[in-house]
């Protein structure tokens, strides 16, 4: 009898596996390494060049939101977030963009959203018009009421006592 060698089919699917460890854990590695030499918070103070500079990075600040916290603004954060827009903010500001193109840049990543004052458009007209409306209602809410009531009081003249 003669015996031929069958192929090792455990052997290839082994060899297969560990190359594919060997390929994840060389990635993971990777990206290990890539994350640590990105710093997550950059904790030094912001360097402004002059107080002109100093001044208007407070009042831009101050009119934008935090994506975070949403009730607070920019300047008044504490967030991670709020920190990382505030330096790049000054960045754009030192670059030499106007407010307006800071603002825009900001938009177009986060929505109308981080804006105090969104831009009068259509999608924001209730959001401009809305208190005046409710405004308008109440007012004439409180005519039709006063009108109706108005219009009911009955004064009795027979009675005979002098009043």
């Amino acid at each position: 009898m003669h015996c031929t060698p069958r192929p090792d089919r455990h052997g290839a699917s082994r060899l297969a596996g560990g190359l594919l460890m060997a390929v994840l854990l060389l990635a993971s590695l990777f990206c290990s390494v890539a994350r640590a030499q990105q710093p997550v918070h950059d904790a030094r103070p912001l360097q402004f060049t002059d107080p002109a500079e100093e001044a208007r990075f407070h009042a831009l600040a101050a009119q934008l939101r935090c994506v975070q916290c949403q009730n607070q603004s920019l300047a008044d954060s504490n967030a991670q977030i709020a920190q990382d827009l505030r330096r790049e903010v000054l960045q754009l500001i030192q670059q030499g963009h106007d407010d307006a193109e800071v603002k825009r840049f900001l938009v177009q990543r986060y929505g109308e959203f981080v804006l105090y004052q969104p831009t009068l458009q259509p999608g924001t007209w209730l959001l401009w018009g809305g208190p005046l409306l409710f405004l308008l209602a109440g007012a004439l809410l409180v005519w039709r009421l006063v009108r109706r009531r108005g219009g009911t009081v009955v004064v009795d003249e027979t009675r005979g006592d002098g009043w």
